[in-house]
């Protein structure tokens, strides 16, 4: 999907005046958006082929099916055949899926763990099971990693019964669409409704919505809160985001920390604050009431079990070098916990002595660090990368979708955005 073209006849690098312009994805050449549909095929018919997870097998094979089939919609139809591939994209890759599972009741432990959470909320007033309890139990899944605004999503479940309309998936993927369309929206990429489509259909969100999804409105509320700081920005809608984001689950928290230190260096430590205050104000009211009630509950749950020194370990497994590392024993575990801290804090240093000045180079040095962290985490997983991928999705479309403006000004690429922001 090569998608761009250059205002200017000059080739290299970005001069003065020169501006990106999308082509649309319903009208861009047919043989970029097939070879896309070709490749998420290959990549769904190889999970069906080598996963030994069942639900993965069962979602390569569905999603495959889709991905092929859309790309022959996008070779045999010219008018229309791009927008009829997205749909039988979206139908095989995650409706079809999705709805077969919940139909079934099938899905990842972290669904049954999110239902559990807002059963245990309505019924007792905590969304965690009691320390105590916790210290004698061998079931992993009688922990709850997430943070307590993550169980709002299996509230309709615990309230309604069960219910396939109910499922926590399914509320995920709406917030994942809300949230995401607004952050192309308010980034001013072009097509915005064809590319929410695209980026939801593709195995980078429809995978891991379809088995589990707990990770994905975290990634919309985090790109939207890096829309919000672009071309205008609105720090306090940004702090909302990004609460919202850091009270589902601690993967949001680095991309706080990120994002306050492009505030700093571009704006104002006025604006730094205001961002700041507002996040933690979100934290402060969604998390709060829990750390005061519960707080050795919810230490045990959403710190200890996550790095892997609770009374079991996580079933989030994956042979990266950090899980592997761990596997050799407590001196490995602490070895590789010391590893996890030190290459955070050299993302701290970073962002310090050269603070980013532009949200991609923020994404970017987000992207890194999220990278390190899930390849050093001692309980981790491939599908963590969903957040890096995630992001990295949300700016490749964001920065190649850069429009005039509406009176005809042309809006600068993100580097000289970010730059004329930091002038004001």
């Amino acid at each position: 999907m090569s998608l761009l073209t250059r205002s200017s006849a000059r080739a290299g690098v970005w001069a003065p005046g020169d501006t990106l312009s999308w082509q649309s994805l319903g009208t861009d050449r047919r043989s970029w958006v097939a070879a896309a549909f070709v490749v998420c095929a290959l990549f769904a018919g190889t999970v069906s082929l080598v996963s030994s997870d069942y639900l993965h097998r069962m979602w390569g094979l569905m999603a495959a099916c889709g991905y092929a089939a859309a790309a022959l919609c996008v070779m045999a139809w010219r008018e229309r055949g791009t927008d009829l591939a997205l749909a039988v994209s979206l139908a095989g890759a995650l409706i079809a899926p999705l709805a077969w599972m919940a139909w079934t009741g099938q899905g990842q432990p972290e669904v049954s763990v999110i239902i559990g959470s807002a059963q245990l909320l309505v019924h007792h007033g905590t969304p965690y099971v009691a320390s105590a309890a916790l210290s004698h139990t061998r079931n992993p899944n009688a922990y709850d990693p997430y943070l307590p605004a993550m169980t709002a999503f299996g509230l309709l479940w615990a309230m309604a019964g069960a219910n396939p309309l109910a499922d926590p998936r399914v509320w995920f993927g709406v917030a994942f669409v809300v949230f995401f369309a607004l952050a192309l929206r308010v980034a001013k990429a072009k097509d915005v409704a064809r590319w929410t489509v695209f980026v939801t259909a593709t195995p980078i969100i429809a995978f891991e919505l379809a088995v589990g999804g707990t990770d994905v409105p975290i990634i919309a509320l985090l790109c939207l809160g890096f829309a919000l700081l672009w071309q205008h920005p609105r720090p306090v809608l940004a702090g909302l985001a990004f609460g919202g984001a850091a009270s589902m689950k601690a993967t949001a928290w680095p991309a706080v920390i990120v994002a306050v230190s492009l505030v700093l260096a571009r704006d104002s430590k006025r604006a730094a604050a205001v961002m700041t205050a507002v996040c933690l104000g979100v934290v402060a009211v969604l998390v709060g009431p829990f750390a005061v009630l519960r707080p050795e509950s919810l230490v045990k749950n959403t710190i200890l079990f996550p790095l892997g020194l609770a009374s079991v370990t996580s079933q989030a497994v994956s042979p990266l070098p950090g899980h592997l590392i761990a596997q050799t024993g407590h001196a490995g575990r602490l070895f590789v916990i010391a590893l996890l801290v030190l290459s955070g804090l050299a993302v701290l240093a970073s962002l310090v002595i050269r603070p980013p000045r532009t949200v991609p180079a923020a994404a970017v040095r987000l992207i890194i660090g999220l990278t390190v962290m899930f390849v050093l985490a001692p309980a981790t997983r491939f599908g963590y990368f969903i957040y890096p991928g995630g992001i990295l999705a949300w700016l490749i479309v964001c920065w190649a979708g850069q429009q005039a403006s509406p009176g005809g000004e042309a809006m600068p690429p993100p580097e000289q955005a970010g730059a004329a922001t930091a002038r004001r």
